[in-house]
Parts: structure tokens; C-alpha cells; sequence
């Protein structure tokens, strides 16, 4: 399943928002686009979560574009796709690798956000892309983390490092990026304990393992992935410019994109943190994962109701 399907089944939420709640704005004979009808539809921008000043860009496009004449519901929908486009562009953004030697991958997030999940698929992608990689399980204070990690790691036949339970993480980290070095292997993706962005001496622990593995490479991490739980909406605004404060964060992995009708929270990521989103997950599975491509986001984000007939108008 190539990217568009994978979006376009995990944006079917947030699609039907669009289906239905606009759908029910129109008559059969369209609907005269006036301060009564910018009223009903910015909430149902609302609803998908992406935030004031992007819902507020879409509707002075509308306004300015349709105020004053009847439209269909296809009229709107192609302005809001045209928008939401606007709003989302970026260059595509895979891993950056290093010039030479081994790529160091540091991967954040609060607890529950989805990060190891995301770390096994990103090695699995990376796997099937001819790396070699090594796991630093250093969420040392959570022994269900470690495991949990380790299980990846035997089912995706990568090589792991962990630590005592309690260890300090960056140890972990060191000792991860120390074996990527001595085997040869391409790519060390370190885990890090989940956090919440308002616990300042764990979020200066991040700052601590940077640190550690700059002591063996200098210019890594390479990366430093943020993984955002898709289903907390606006909340990951917050988490994303807590963390990026604390280390110097390069782009966004957005998971369990599936399970929300928040999908639009998207949008407001790349308007008010402005970092790249690298990757979005869809699903459970290693597969379920694919690189962020703003164009084919916005065409499965709507592709349910483009498809649908458009409403003729009078």
C-alpha cells in the first residue's frame, strides 16, 4: 500500500467531516456565501483541529473569493484543498544521514505519544532500505519500555543496547553509538525516556545525551525526531516548542494518525512550530509508516469528497 491509500484510510475521521458536516450546509440548489454561512463552517474547520490562524486564513479565502454569490459544495472544498496546500507546503524530509560514518538518530516524545512503535518502524523502513542499525534503549527508567524495544528488535533482526533499570540514559546512548562504531553499522537510533515537556530536569536529561554521543561524533545526532501523538491535537503545539527548546529538534514524526479526527492538527504544526513533519504513522504495523509528502497529504485528505458529485448550483 503505497502512501495515498495509507493516508487516505488513516485521514477517514477527519475526511468525514468534511463529507458530512459540509455536505449538510448545502441545499440542492447551493448556498449564497454570507456572514451567517462563514459562521456554520468555521467550526467544522475547528473540528479537525488546525487551529485559529490557519481556520482563519481559510475562511478570509472564502470570503474573499465567493462573499456575496451562491456556490456548490464543490467550490468550497477545492478553496479549502487549495488552502490547507498553502498552508502545508514543505520540501520533502527524509532521514538526513551523515558524510561519512554512522547516522545518529535521537528520538523524544512525551509518554504514550507512540515513540517506540515509531522507532520500530522507522528501523524497519531503514532496514529494507540495505542499513545496518543498532537501537539504544535508553527510556532506562521504565523496564517495560527496554522490553518492549528488545521485542522489536528481535522481530526486525536489528541489534540493541540497553542498560540496567535506572541506568542513566546517556550511558545507554554512549554505549549505542560506541557499537554502531566498532560494527561498522549505518544508522543508531537512541531511544529517551518519555517525558512531559514541564518536567525541566528530565527535559535538560535530553541535553545530557546529546552530549554524550557528541563525544564520539560531533556533528550527531544527525537527527532529532519528535514524535507527536496525532490524537492530542492542539496539545502537541506545546510539546513540540517545549522540546525544541531543550534540544535542537529537526522534524516532527506525527503517530496514530489513524485514530483521530484531528488530522487537520497537521496544519497547525508547520504554521506555529515550522519544523518539518519527516514521517507520519498510520497503523500498528512496521509497514504502517511513510514519509511526509505535503501533496499527496492534502489529495487523500479530501479525496473521499472530491470524489463525491458535486452539488449543481443555480
Amino acid at each position: 500500500m503505497g502512501f495515498f491509500d495509507k493516508i487516505r484510510r488513516g485521514l477517514k475521521k477527519t475526511t468525514d467531516i468534511f463529507k458530512t458536516d459540509v455536505r449538510d450546509l448545502f441545499k440542492s440548489e447551493g448556498r449564497l456565501v454570507d456572514e451567517e454561512f462563514l459562521e456554520e463552517f468555521r467550526p467544522m474547520l475547528f473540528k479537525t483541529d488546525m487551529g485559529y490562524d490557519p481556520v482563519e486564513k481559510i475562511i478570509e479565502e472564502i470570503s474573499t473569493n465567493f462573499r456575496g454569490r451562491v456556490v456548490t459544495r464543490e467550490d468550497i472544498i477545492a478553496t479549502v484543498k487549495s488552502k490547507v496546500a498553502e498552508l502545508l507546503a514543505q520540501e520533502d524530509a527524509p532521514i538526513k544521514y551523515a558524510e561519512s560514518g554512522p547516522t545518529v538518530i535521537m528520538v523524544c516524545g512525551v509518554n504514550g505519544a507512540g515513540k517506540t512503535t515509531s522507532i520500530a518502524k522507522l528501523a524497519h523502513l531503514l532496514k529494507a532500505e540495505g542499513k545496518r542499525v543498532v537501537l539504544g534503549a535508553g527510556d532506562t527508567f521504565r523496564a517495560a519500555a527496554v522490553e518492549q524495544l528488545r521485542i522489536w528488535s528481535d522481530r526486525l533482526g536489528v541489534d540493541i543496547v540497553t542498560g540496567e533499570e535506572g541506568a542513566h540514559p546517556a550511558s545507554v546512548a554512549y554505549r549505542a553509538v560506541e557499537q554502531c562504531l566498532k560494527t561498522g553499522a549505518d544508522v543508531c537510533i537512541v531511544d529517551t525516556a518519555g517525558r512531559l515537556q514541564t518536567q525541566k530536569n528530565l527535559m535538560a536529561e535530553l541535553t545530557k545525551i546529546q552530549q554524550s554521543i557528541r563525544k564520539q561524533i560531533p556533528a550527531a545526532p544527525h537527527e532529532v525526531l519528535l514524535v507527536l501523538d496525532a490524537t492530542t491535537g492542539q496539545n502537541g503545539i506545546s510539546q513540540a516548542n517545549s522540546f525544541t527548546e531543550a534540544v535542537d529538534c529537526t522534524g516532527i514524526v506525527l503517530a496514530k494518525l489513524d485514530g483521530t479526527a484531528k488530522g487537520g492538527v497537521v496544519v497547525a504544526i508547520r504554521q506555529q512550530v515550522g519544523l518539518p513533519v519527516k514521517y507520519v504513522g498510520v497503523g500498528e504495523q512496521p509497514e504502517d509508516w511513510a514519509l511526509f509528502n505535503a501533496d499527496d497529504f492534502v489529495k487523500a485528505l479530501f479525496a473521499e469528497v472530491s470524489a463525491d458529485s458535486p452539488t449543481p448550483a443555480n
